[in-house]
């Protein structure tokens, strides 16, 4: 307001002035030059206005500020005390303690686990009475023993009716695989004990109730399915394309024979590896792997192609040799479309047939309904299989199966199986049986 006041004095003074001097001397400022001179002084005018209308809202902020302060100020006291309390209080613990101190142990990264299936089976072969055909408990116990041992141990525990029908039932235990392993370093896993083993990719990823069919493929029967050994196993990145590359190589003591080999084919070797009495009838292990190539393009989309193969000697003297070769292959197109397969060749020396083939194959397939988007929440939990797979002995009977089935998902982990198998068969009788097969699944 002062600066307001001095500049109207300078204005009243100049008037003044202009009355006073002579005529000539007011010529001298023009009225544009005394009209810009007024504006001059509004403009400085309202820019006061500005200063001091900001002057107040600093004025304000500042009030803000110092409340604000004060506010923490009390709350840090209130933290102190706190504090203060607690220290306090674990001091007067702490002296509750045994004067003894206790050693320290080994950090606690020790986890137990349980996993696995269960299913209860039901079938209605063709020409026969229908039947519940089987019950199976299939735990896992996995054991964490620090960063880089590990320690798996899986159970069948399973009773099975002696022919759909009938009132006879069979139980029994069987030890499926138990193995150590170390994990070496990012690329290498050394696995020790009995192994389910890398021929293909079925034992170790499709079997039980992830299968989603309630039996096997016909030629899975030809392959030894455990052995108990050594392995080295693992996986390495190729790039940062969503490729890899893994592997796994191994010695077993492998297949060997508890009756002599001199008779039939399917009686003269014992793919388990021997039994109680016999648990290895050669000198020399099998040796064996798989090479595996697994590349994904996008989430839920991949290809994966693998080779692997076995070889050794199976009889009592060491002098005939089994071996097996088997490529596999998987596609996942999006969350609901998938197809697997394999293709089985095994080779098989004795002393009265020369050396047999037996061999097959077998595709599967399966689309969910979910895919459909239909809206319709019974029928998206639908998916729809279909299989086909063929086994030839080596002995000059082939068998053909066509099997058409579905999966309903209860949830992500019970599920209800249904297929209806048709076999067809020549030279000999069918290695399967047609007819219809029931099963609820639950993995856990």
């Amino acid at each position: 307001m002062k600066i307001r006041s001095q500049i109207c004095g300078v204005l009243a003074a100049g008037c003044a002035v202009g009355v006073v001097v002579p005529q000539r001397a007011a010529a001298v400022i023009s009225d544009e030059q005394f009209n810009q001179l007024v504006n001059k002084v509004d403009r400085d005018d309202q820019r006061i206005d500005q200063l001091e209308k900001t002057h107040q809202q600093d004025v304000q902020i500042h009030v803000q500020d110092q409340q604000k302060i004060h506010e923490l100020e009390q709350k840090l006291g209130e933290t102190h005390t706190i504090a203060t309390g607690a220290a306090q209080k674990a001091e007067a613990a702490s002296q509750m303690q045994p004067v003894a101190s206790i050693a320290a142990g080994p950090s606690a990264k020790h986890n137990f686990m349980m996993v696995g299936d269960a299913e209860v089976q039901f079938a209605k072969p063709e020409g026969q009475h229908s039947g519940f055909q089987l019950a199976d408990f299939a735990p896992i116990f996995l054991y964490r023993g620090g960063d880089d041992v590990l320690f798996e141990a899986g159970f069948d525990f399973m009773l099975a009716n002696n022919a759909p029908g009938s009132a006879g039932y069979t139980t029994t235990v069987n030890l499926s695989f138990a193995t150590l392993d170390y994990l070496w370093n990012d690329y290498v896993t050394v696995v020790g004990g009995n192994m389910i083993l890398p021929l293909g990719t079925y034992n170790e990823r499709g079997a039980g109730w992830l299968n989603k069919i309630p039996d096997s493929p016909m030629a899975r029967g030809i392959l030894q399915g455990n052995g108990v050994g050594m392995q080295l196993r693992g996986a390495v990145p190729i790039g940062d394309s969503g490729q890899m590359f893994t592997y796994a190589v191994y010695g077993v003591n492998g297949p060997g024979s508890t009756q002599t080999n001199t008779i039939a084919l399917q009686n003269t070797i014992d793919l388990t590896s021997g039994n109680v009495s016999y648990p290895n009838m050669h000198a020399n292990p099998s040796g064996g792997g798989r090479l595996g190539w697994f590349y994904a393009w996008k989430p839920h989309t991949d290809l994966e192609l693998g080779l692997s193969g076995q070889s050794g000697e199976w009889d009592n003297n060491g002098q005939l040799l089994w071996s097996a070769a088997v490529l596999d292959a998987a596609l996942h197109i999006t969350p609901y479309f998938e197809a697997r397969g394999e293709y089985i060749h095994t080779w098989q020396e004795t002393a009265d047939l020369g050396t047999a083939h037996p061999r097959g194959w077998w595709v599967q397939a399966g689309y969910k309904l979910a895919g459909l988007n239909l809206d319709l929440p019974y029928l998206s939990n639908l998916e729809l299989l279909g299989r086909f797979d063929t086994l030839n002995d080596g002995l000059g009977t082939k068998t053909e199966r066509v099997t058409a089935g579905f999966v309903y998902y209860f949830s992500n982990t019970l599920l209800f199986e249904g297929d209806y198998e048709f076999v067809h068969s020549r030279g000999g009788p069918a290695a399967a049986t047609p007819g219809l097969l029931l099963q609820l699944s639950y993995g856990f």
